[in-house]
């Protein structure tokens, strides 16, 4: 590895190196491009170049800065473009050293567990020479163990939102202290149905924390949220120049619903090496199931992933495929956003993605960071419409494979090599009978899929049934092989059988022009001449189309318009040479108001003034009366009984939530509960683990504070403890603390203890007597010493 300047041996660091770290700071410049640039503590750019960074990418160089000055950010960059390292950096910078009095003072919030382990580890490798601490909640991790981790006071949190306000909620935590917040992959965080939890974090903050966004895309939910939970943010837009790296080449393989199983053994027995990484992104947890027992029955290694395996499991087959002890990792689409997976080489679509934003951070986990990929997609009749759209939205020209056409984009596999897998399956579902089983399993979860499986553009429906997806030639991939250039010889021979036509029928074939027959076939063509013609002429003009190449664009997602991002960020950084205008479609011009003296309008010309001078206006009463229905359902009907009261602003009865607490909240399961939800088991394991009271309970401590002489009379005593730790603050606290240690009773007793206890016991019960009884009889009436010795 090249030496670069402003780096340190991490082996050897003394302060020679310190003092040319420091010389090189001073002279770098802000336009060098370099981390050393930025103004990075020393451990952090030691861990910088420990981890292998050189050059900073362009996400990281317009972001740190910003960052670093101390504003809210919102940054968008295809994946893999090395977002994570751009809050991670300025983080490190801001909470330098640890510190065990303050607690938690910054909070990641990831949408997978997958990805918070991820990040953690990033957090590790890019903080190994800080004191930092950080630690991670899950869910589905023991809830009484999170309860110990976060009363050690990390400095840094890793979190899923669901477990996180889980955690929060039991041990009613204010995050008072937090100064740092990142939302990772912020619009994956929604689409999850986090949209409750994370404003209900959010109140929890201070005010003055920075927070930042990171995420693929910019819908209009996240542009609200930035414009109520940011103050002055500024938006990064690096995601408008390629949506895919160059190093991502793209196959699309046109095969029957029934093959898929087929085609996947072609692509990873025959055409994949056996010593590249795959992974393989299937619609359920049920397909995942049998592609992997298909693939442990012939002999390749592979584990999976879904969203209801156990979490340990789920860690322990990331890390086997991370390792390389496999070669396959089988996956629905919990692990297509932000999982890095290093020198991963292929991606494969089993079933192909209705999404095209869904398809783009699938292949994304390959071709990062400057790496080379390769994504294949196995794409069936019902999902062509949904190919269409996924050209439109990347904006690249879908190509068949023809004769005239080599070199397209989508073809098929040669059917020598389907056939001798599908003999592999048919063997083996007749060997194993629970094959069959788990099969029909996953058709019947592909047919609920189905029914839940958004709608392709109308549009791309109609350009499938110009196309013609079944008679596409055999993809170039596979020209090379010897079943591909077998049947590439085949079909260009039934291609020159079908293009074959006689010029006459068999009513005019030899000696039968002069028949009656041949006679009135003549009559008909020339009557259908001119429908002929036509006909040649649409074909002939729909191959000069498909040729150039010319299709609708049509981009069905939902994008946010230039006045909601220009309300919602008071700066935009674009690359460069681009204007914002250039993102958004132009302003349509308004058109010229004519005023025709014949037209006459709805309503006058005064309308205006007439509605503000009337008293009683009798369109504007109507608009607002109402009339109840009894409902014909059970929910309606319960929704009906609820209390409803007058609103003033709405100007009618509007219902109230009969819950006392109102605003519920989603837990890690699932399951909605109100905002102060608590199972008491914080209080339980504090019990159990003889925990005191912390300043973040409860203020009846206060009030015991001032009983016991810790504050002035009518006053609650000073706050006692710090976040979470136990340990007193104050000289008051810390006196309370002694009286309480020294009244404080252990249920065992030394044996000095009991032989002083019985002591005293003699000298009360002798003091109790009369005193002509003191001095006769018994030893009680002796004079005991300290060390117990009769005198």
């Amino acid at each position: 590895m090249v030496d670069l300047p402003g780096f340190a041996d991490p082996n050897s660091v003394d302060e020679v190196d310190r003092a040319q770290y420091d010389e090189v700071k001073k002279k770098a410049s802000k336009k060098s491009g370099g981390f050393q640039s930025m103004g990075l503590d020393f451990n952090v750019l030691r861990a910088v170049k420990t981890r292998g960074y050189k050059i900073p990418t362009p996400i990281q160089r317009k972001t740190i800065p910003l960052v670093l000055e101390g504003r809210d950010v919102v940054a968008m960059a295809r994946t893999g473009s090395g977002k994570t390292a751009c809050f991670l950096l300025p983080m490190f910078e801001k909470l330098k050293v640890r510190s065990a009095v303050n607690g938690v003072r910054a909070v990641i919030l990831s949408p997978t567990r997958e990805l918070a382990l991820q990040t953690l580890k990033f957090i590790r490798d890019l903080g190994k020479f800080t004191d930092l601490r950080a630690a991670v909640i899950l869910g589905g991790d023991s809830m009484e163990q999170q309860f110990s981790v976060i009363h050690g006071n990390p400095d840094i949190i890793v979190a899923t939102p669901g477990r996180f306000l889980h955690v929060c909620v039991e041990m009613d935590l204010k995050l008072s202290s937090v100064q740092y917040i990142v939302f990772d992959e912020a619009d994956r965080l929604f689409e999850m149905g986090f949209g409750e939890q994370l404003n209900e974090i959010v109140k929890r903050l201070p005010d003055t924390r920075q927070t930042l966004l990171f995420s693929a895309t910019l819908p209009k939910v996240l542009v609200e949220f930035s414009k109520a939970g940011l103050t002055d943010p500024v938006l990064i837009r690096l995601d408008v120049e390629s949506k895919l790296p160059d190093t991502l080449q793209l196959y699309y393989i046109s095969v029957r619903s029934e093959e898929k199983m087929a085609a996947l053994l072609v692509l990873l027995m025959n055409h994949i090496e056996a010593n590249q990484q795959t992974v393989v992104f299937a619609a359920t947890k049920h397909h995942v199931a049998y592609i992997s027992e298909i693939l442990d029955f012939v002999g390749i290694s592979n584990t999976m992933i879904f969203s209801n395996l156990d979490a340990s499991a789920r860690k322990i087959n990331a890390a086997k495929f991370t390792a390389k002890k496999v070669d396959v990792l089988v996956v629905t689409d919990v692990a297509a956003r932000g999982i890095d997976i290093p020198e991963l080489d292929n991606v494969i679509n089993y079933n192909f993605p209705a999404k095209s934003k869904l398809f783009v951070h699938r292949v994304g986990r390959c071709a990062r960071a400057g790496r080379s990929g390769t994504a294949y997609s196995l794409v069936g009749p019902d999902e062509y419409a949904y190919l269409v759209d996924l050209q439109l939205f990347l904006g690249r020209p879908l190509e068949l494979v023809s004769p005239t056409k080599p070199n397209g984009n989508v073809g098929r596999i040669p059917q020598t090599l389907l056939e001798e897998q599908l003999t592999t399956l048919l063997n083996l579902h007749k060997d194993h009978n629970d094959l069959e089983g788990t099969k029909q399993v996953a058709t019947n979860g592909y047919m609920q899929y189905l029914r839940s499986r958004p709608n392709a553009s109308t549009d791309s429906n109609k350009k499938v049934k110009e196309m013609s997806f079944g008679t596409c030639g055999i993809h170039p991939i596979f020209m090379t092989t010897v079943d591909g250039v077998a049947e590439t010889k085949k079909e260009s021979l039934l291609e020159q059988m079908k293009a074959y036509r006689p010029r006459g029928t068999i009513f005019e074939v030899a000696d039968k022009k002069n028949t009656q027959e041949s006679a009135i076939m003549r009559q008909k063509r020339s009557e259908h001449n001119n429908l002929i013609e036509n006909y040649h002429k649409k074909a002939e003009k729909r191959k000069a189309d498909e040729a150039e190449g010319e299709m609708l664009v049509v981009n069905s997602l939902q994008k946010s318009d230039n006045a909601e991002i220009e309300g919602a960020f008071s700066e935009v950084i674009l690359p460069k040479k681009r204007k914002i205008d250039d993102l958004y479609k132009k302003k349509k011009a308004k058109k010229p108001i004519i005023k025709d003296e014949n037209y006459i309008p709805y309503a006058p010309s005064d309308r205006h003034t007439e509605e503000g001078l009337v008293v009683n206006n009798f369109q504007k009463e109507a608009s607002k009366a109402q009339m109840d229905l009894t409902g014909d359902s059970d929910e309606a009907m319960k929704f009906a009984r609820q209390k409803k009261v007058w609103d003033r602003k709405t100007k009618k009865m509007v219902t109230i939530d009969p819950h006392a607490n109102g605003r519920k909240i989603k837990t890690e399961h699932g399951a909605w509960i109100p905002a102060s939800f608590k199972s008491n088991r914080y209080a339980d394991w504090k019990e159990r683990n003889k925990i005191e009271q912390t300043a973040n309970s409860d203020d009846n401590d206060d009030d015991d504070d001032a009983a016991d002489g810790g504050g002035k009379k009518g006053k609650k005593a000073p706050k006692k403890t710090d976040f979470l730790s136990g340990r007193p603050n104050t000289h008051w606290a810390r006196h309370n603390e002694k009286v309480k240690i020294k009244k404080r009773r252990s249920e065992l007793k030394s044996t000095d203890q009991i032989l002083k206890e019985r002591q005293l016991m003699e000298r009360k019960r002798a003091k109790s007597k009369p005193k002509k009884y003191r001095n006769k009889g018994g030893g009680n009436n002796k004079k005991i010493n300290f060390k117990g010795k009769r005198k």
